[in-house]
């Protein structure tokens, strides 16, 4: 019954932007911490960026080295949706993108992403 669909993916030239969306079902993401992952083939899973239920005292989000500065983890509460804004898109950042609940661990089924001129 939980369910979790990414989409927003696609071809976009370096130094541009996208926004990723996870759509949720069966929970409410507010309740639960969130997070997207990515992953080229051959390397392991990397957590991109996570961002704390609310009741998580500390309200935290979390970036990964290579994207700080460029990528904002925000949750739609209404809309039951996750979201990923990536700037400033580099080739580097090419990867199928994952939406997870970490409570559970569920995975959503990944949407690409590439970044080429």
């Amino acid at each position: 019954q939980v369910q979790l669909v990414e989409s927003g993916g696609g071809l976009v030239q370096p130094g541009g932007s996208l926004r990723l969306s996870c759509a949720a079902s069966g929970f409410t993401v507010s309740d639960y911490a969130m997070s997207w992952y990515r992953q080229t083939p051959g390397k392991q899973r990397e957590l991109v960026a996570a961002i704390g239920s609310i009741l998580d005292p500390t309200k935290s989000t979390y970036y990964g080295d290579s994207v700080k500065g460029r990528f904002t983890i925000s949750r739609d509460n209404v809309n039951n949706m996750v979201y990923l804004q990536m700037n400033d898109l580099k080739p580097e950042d090419t990867a199928v993108y994952y939406c997870k609940r970490k409570i559970g661990e569920y995975w959503g089924q990944g949407t690409q992403v590439t970044v080429s001129s």
